[in-house]
């Protein structure tokens, strides 16, 4: 059995970052709820927003959830939030990626 590559899922052999672009482009309305979440407590006065905090408010929210919502998924879509809205780059602390 060959060996797992860094940052890829033993099952499948993809990289973690393929996975969660996979599963992105499959439920884009996954993005768009933590995004309008996020919009709506900086209106509301909120200078630090936990992704992990939205992504719990999110499976309440969804009757039936999310297949395969990945917690580890949360730092991917901070980065994309910050991407998409760079000044929103104070609210979420990032860390350093250890593998792509």
């Amino acid at each position: 059995m060959p060996t797992a590559v860094l940052g890829s899922h033993r099952a499948t052999g993809r990289s973690f970052t393929d996975q969660f672009r996979a599963f992105d482009a499959r439920n884009p309305h996954v993005y768009r709820a933590p995004e309008r979440m996020a919009a709506r407590r900086l209106a509301a006065g909120s200078a630090r927003i936990s992704l992990k905090g939205l992504f719990e408010d999110l499976r309440l929210q969804l009757p039936y959830g999310v297949a395969r919502l990945n917690n580890n998924y949360t730092a991917l879509y901070a980065r994309r939030l910050i991407d998409e809205h760079p000044h929103w780059a104070q609210v979420f602390e990032l860390r350093r990626r250890r593998a792509a």
